[in-house]
């Protein structure tokens, strides 16, 4: 989308707004933490969009009922709130009250030329739950989601936190360093943004049909569906923001940020996932977390929550009741 589009839709989101727009002050936010990471200005809400304190469009949707307890679900790469959609609509018809949104240069928010890294991701999501005034949040994360929860955690704490979850989720660290031995080689993402760059295209129709459902194994039956909607969720996403959406999910390190994990967490990672391998992420993180539960399911692909829908709604609902 071009500069002069967006800056057409940013003039028409203000004058929408009007005097109904929600301007919360650098003061209201919840800790000493969340106001060093703000910039200065106020959040600006709608029905379906807030704009950050750095200008940022952020898209969300917010289903059932306004008095049920929040859950907060945060999407993968380069998937949008869309993704979501089928355990928001089950969560929502159990009580809950589900926001899921686009992350910047994602979906329906916009695409920041900079800006595209955890830091970022966690401040808008800090902003989100301020702006909304959400509390007692039931907040996880899928995938690069995963890392936003805990980055948020890292740096805007747990006052309005209640649980955690976190499913097929990068931390604690995705590249293998000498210190973490079991990450992958800096190569496996060097090679995923040349072929972004190369036929982007193409290689969410690879990943999509292929390891991401693990439709690439012996006697799997792809859905279609799932496949065009994954690759239309992907292509929405701004291209720049994609690509540097890559480093900020396998580069960063989330090991400080699970140590700041002071409320139950749920961990959920299919023991076949061919994109964030378990031994790296969901086992490891359970040993960083203190008390959290993690559930191993077994020949499970990184899109477990479609693949293995029914089982996936039962635990998370389990979880979000106990």
């Amino acid at each position: 989308m071009n500069a002069s589009v967006n800056l057409s839709r940013r003039n028409a989101f203000f004058s929408s707004v009007g005097a109904a727009a929600v301007a919360l002050p650098l003061a209201a936010m919840g800790t000493a933490a969340e106001a060093q990471a703000a910039t200065t200005g106020p959040v600006t809400k709608t029905a379906s969009a807030i704009i950050t304190r750095d200008g940022v469009e952020i898209y969300y949707k917010d289903w059932g009922p306004r008095g049920g307890q929040p859950v907060i679900l945060s999407h993968g790469w380069p998937l949008n709130a869309d993704s979501w959609e089928s355990a928001a609509f089950f969560l929502a018809n159990n009580g809950f009250r589900v926001i899921t949104h686009d992350r910047r240069g994602h979906g329906r928010s916009s695409q920041p030329w900079d800006g595209n890294d955890m830091d970022h991701y966690a401040d808008d999501l800090a902003q989100l739950i301020e702006a909304l005034n959400l509390k007692n949040i039931i907040l996880a994360g899928f995938s690069t989601g995963g890392g936003e929860v805990a980055r948020y955690v890292g740096r805007h704490g747990t006052q309005r936190i209640a649980k955690l979850g976190l499913i097929s989720a990068v931390p604690p660290l995705m590249l293998k360093t000498a210190d973490n031995p079991d990450g992958l080689p800096l190569e496996v993402f060097d090679g995923i943004r040349a072929a972004s760059v190369k036929d982007r295209a193409q290689l969410y129709l690879d990943i999509a049909s292929g390891p991401f459902y693990n439709y690439n194994r012996a006697g799997a039956k792809p859905s279609q569906g799932i496949i065009q909607a994954w690759y239309a969720q992907g292509m929405q996403g701004g291209f720049k923001n994609t690509y540097d959406s890559i480093k900020a999910f396998s580069e960063t390190d989330f090991r400080e940020d699970l140590k700041k994990f002071d409320k139950p967490t749920l961990i959920i990672h299919g023991d076949d996932d061919q994109i964030v391998p378990i031994k790296a992420a969901g086992i490891a993180s359970a040993k960083i977390v203190k008390g959290s539960k993690l559930i191993v399911y077994p020949g499970a692909p990184h899109g477990l929550t479609d693949t293995h829908k029914e089982k996936f709604h039962n635990d998370f609902l389990a979880f979000a009741k106990s």
